[in-house]
């Protein structure tokens, strides 16, 4: 038995959503593995951040489950790693690169101080990210490929088994861009890692498998380009899903 078929990570049944009187999610199932890559992806307003949020337990449905190692997600968030979509600052305030890490470690405390575990876990974090040298610089003045790779680091510090990303490589050059599928790459081998975006150029270079969410969700192997459904979704010719392989709403079948 593989690593994935040990466990399930994230556990989604009968999942409905509505703000209001708005669907958003529709009779969602979806299972994901431990050390599993998946991107999320689809339409902006399709129900992709609110996907996240109901899987970090920031929303609770309206119908159905989420369940995060067998529990409910308020119950296992420290083992969640969480980079949002957008991160505000004021660049004039006075927090240096190693003070944004820390911030990870805040839940793990019960006085609001960092013990001497928590600065060793959040240089660790700095360090796996390659960004240890820059621990005393002001956030502020880092490149925003570099404050990208920091709140990576953040969410690192939770030591947490699971990555959630959204829509992470917004504002970043080509070369942050590579770096950053190539930290993601190495953190893979020991967490799951999930990524929500709207752009889908380069799903197909590290994710397993493709969650397309447009009110529904339906699940496909990462692979050759064709169009069909990406061109349903987006009304464009983008092309990155194969649909000569069968997948169920389930995903992929493991032997």
């Amino acid at each position: 038995m593989s690593t994935k078929e040990k466990d399930v990570a994230i556990s989604i049944q009968g999942l409905s959503f509505a703000y209001d009187t708005q669907v958003v999610l529709s009779n969602v199932n979806l299972e994901i593995y431990p050390l599993d890559s998946i991107c999320v992806v689809g339409p902006n307003g399709g129900g992709k951040s609110t996907l996240i949020k109901l899987i970090l337990g920031l929303l609770t449905p309206d119908a159905g489950l989420v369940r995060v190692f067998g529990k409910k997600p308020e119950e296992e968030r420290l083992r969640i790693g969480y980079v949002p979509q957008y991160t505000h600052y004021d660049p004039q305030f006075p927090i240096s690169v190693f003070e944004v890490v820390s911030m990870g470690r805040l839940g793990n405390s019960r006085t609001g101080r960092y013990t001497k575990k928590d600065k060793e876990q959040a240089m660790e974090s700095l360090e796996v990210t390659g960004l240890s040298d820059l621990a005393g610089r002001p956030f502020s003045s880092i490149s925003g490929g570099q404050r990208q790779r920091v709140l990576i680091a953040r969410a690192l510090a939770t030591e947490g088994d699971i990555l959630i990303l959204d829509e992470p490589t917004a504002n970043i050059d080509h070369e942050s861009e590579r770096q950053f599928f190539g930290l993601l790459n190495n953190l893979n081998k020991r967490m799951t890692i999930i990524m929500a975006t709207h752009e889908v150029g380069f799903s197909s270079t590290f994710f397993e498998r493709i969650v397309c969410v447009n009110r529904q969700v339906v699940i496909h192997p990462t692979s050759a380009l064709t169009g069909d459904l990406i061109r349903d979704m987006y009304g464009g010719d983008l092309q990155m899903i194969r649909h000569d392989h069968c997948c169920s709403v389930e995903g992929h079948q493991h032997d």
